[in-house]
């Protein structure tokens, strides 16, 4: 049986762990002891309990399982090159890796730094936990996956045609690295207000919400542009971004965002790999970013009192 470790037991992580745990051999893998029985509560509603080999990091240096097919790293983007490191000596190098991160920081930098494969996937998978056993997968969504340098197709093949055979609907691009642009733009558009605000997503179509919705993919959008990166959906300029970003709220309409998430229990969010490379590629293209910079700097101020 192909066998997957999945480094960080998030929301992300554990909507992997449950959906592969029926086709594969998983383990997840966090920094500190979880309940092995884990619930999941899909978008119908129906609850499942689960028996899901959970460990800690230093349990699986000290008896590490047989070595994976897979590492999917689903931590937070400031915590993914720490994470590979921790098992780095217990895996293959030429094991292939599946990044789940948000934003576009930790995917070129592992791409540079593993010797083995190294595939991208953006998803519109909508979870969030509810405690140390549960997470509840809130909306169905679409998972792409590739490579930046598009030298593993075939891998992706396989890593897409697995998820899809667990349940989530998955398709390998060549193009991963427009997808995480992409996802980039929607993220800096949905994450930021949310947490900012304490609202799930749908609530950013209120009045009260929704102009700083427009002002951010008003700003995203030259970025995008002065990137080269095509409009979403075959469309183009300001109207394509707002409606992927409004297509998207609308289907993760009761999803608590990661960064609403992190905000919550006070843990430091990805601002860094959301905002950070759109104000950093602003800045190289000359585009004003003056909404993201003012996102960016309430999030710090938020943060700074955790």
């Amino acid at each position: 049986m192909t066998s997957h470790w999945i480094l960080g037991p998030g929301a992300i992580g554990r909507l992997l762990a449950h959906s592969l745990s029926s086709l594969a051999g998983v383990t997840l893998i966090g920094r500190r002891t979880l309940p092995e029985q884990q619930t999941i509560t899909p978008p119908e509603g129906e609850p499942r309990i689960k028996h899901l080999n959970v460990i800690t990091t230093s349990q699986l240096l000290a008896n590490a399982p047989a070595p994976p097919a897979f590492v999917h790293i689903t931590t937070k983007a400031m915590a993914a090159e720490a994470a590979l490191e921790s098992v780095a000596d217990v895996i293959s190098s030429t094991t292939p890796l599946v990044l789940w991160q948000n934003g576009f920081l930790a995917q070129p930098r592992l791409t540079e730094l593993w010797p083995g494969p190294v595939l991208c996937a953006t998803t519109t998978e909508g979870a969030y936990l509810t405690g140390d056993d549960g997470v509840v997968h809130a909306g169905r969504g679409h998972t792409f996956a590739g490579d930046l340098n598009n030298r593993h197709g075939e891998l992706a093949q396989v890593v897409v045609a697995t998820l899809t055979q667990a349940g989530l609907a998955a398709t390998a691009v060549d193009d991963i690295r427009s997808r995480l642009w992409q996802k980039l733009a929607v993220n800096a558009a949905i994450n930021p207000l949310v947490a900012l605000h304490g609202v799930r997503n749908g609530e950013l179509h209120d009045a009260a919400y929704a102009g700083r919705v427009e002002a951010v993919v008003e700003e995203v959008a030259a970025i995008m542009l002065a990137e080269g990166i095509q409009a979403p959906n075959g469309g183009s300029g300001l109207d394509a971004w707002l409606a992927l970003v409004w297509d998207v709220i609308e289907k993760t309409a009761n999803n608590k965002a990661s960064m609403l998430q992190d905000v919550e229990t006070k843990r430091l969010t990805e601002r860094g790999a959301i905002l950070g490379p759109l104000i950093e590629s602003a800045e190289r293209h000359g585009v004003g970013c003056e909404v993201l910079r003012g996102l960016d700097g309430e999030l710090a101020e938020l943060e700074a009192g955790f």
